[in-house]
């Protein structure tokens, strides 16, 4: 079954779809839905990750680019197990 990625930009609520053959997460999936190009992102990103001693530092760095790019509520869409 197709996973969905709903989020926020600039105010905007969407949903797209997600598949981990084109994305490594759903932040690069939304990034590349509204053409943003992230390539001094992950570039920031890999140098957190050699210096950072835990991983709350670099889940705080994704998030408060994001939300400065113009993103929230950014989450898989939940499947409805009735169905």
């Amino acid at each position: 079954m197709a996973r969905q990625v709903s989020y926020s930009f600039k105010g905007k609520k969407k949903v797209i779809a997600f598949s981990y053959d084109r994305f490594n997460d759903l932040y690069e999936a939304v990034a590349a839905a509204e053409g943003i190009d992230l390539t001094a992102f992950l570039a920031m990103e890999k140098q957190l990750l050699q210096t950072a001693k835990d991983k709350a530092a670099i889940k705080n760095y994704r998030l408060q680019t994001f939300s400065k790019m113009g993103f929230a509520d950014i989450a898989f869409v939940r499947e409805n197990p009735d169905t």
